[in-house]
């Protein structure tokens, strides 16, 4: 099971003390700000942005970074702000975080709006700081590999869910 101590020891091969440092008091910070909150899997929540973490020391990504993944939900999730985060990490992580979190805000009429708005946010999000997407990238990638512990109908996007879309075409099964 991955810990905040595991994660430090890996850390430990590339980022220098200081910085492994850093990223365990946001680690800190984050399980104090989910305090209470659990995955659908029944683990706290904190093992999430733990796991966003390691994806990216996998990466060998900076401090920084590792520090908005730790951080990444807790705008969205818990009644800390902007604001708050910057007081406690300063205002480069302030807008990672940030920056991670409006990439999943607006809500959309179409499912082209949509994509052409997320492309939009990305566009300019990498404009500003491209950790900003790689942090949502990982904060994805574990959210895949975790969808065992949804419900079946939460597995598929909502599109394929809705009857009145279109699914792609599949051709009828051959009978000979």
């Amino acid at each position: 099971m991955l810990t905040i101590d595991s994660l430090s020891h890996r850390l430990s091969s590339y980022l220098e003390p200081e910085q492994i440092s850093c990223v365990k008091r946001a680690y800190y910070y984050a399980e104090q700000a989910h305090y209470g909150q659990f995955r659908r899997s029944g683990e706290p929540y904190v093992t999430h942005p733990l796991a966003v973490a390691n994806i990216l020391a996998s990466m060998h990504m900076d401090h920084q970074s590792l520090m908005a993944a730790m951080l990444h939900d807790v705008i969205e999730d818990t009644g800390i702000g902007k604001d708050a985060i910057g007081e406690q990490f300063g205002d480069v992580i302030a807008e990672l975080v940030d920056g991670v979190s409006k990439l999943a805000k607006i809500e959309y009429e179409s499912q082209a709006e949509k994509q052409a708005k997320n492309f939009q946010k990305m566009a300019l999000a990498m404009a500003k700081d491209i950790r900003v997407i790689v942090v949502k990238l990982a904060d994805r990638l574990h959210n895949m590999r975790t969808l065992g512990a949804m419900p079946p109908d939460k597995k598929t996007p909502h599109r394929q869910r809705n009857p009145r879309n279109l699914r792609p075409y599949r051709p009828p099964p051959r009978h000979e």
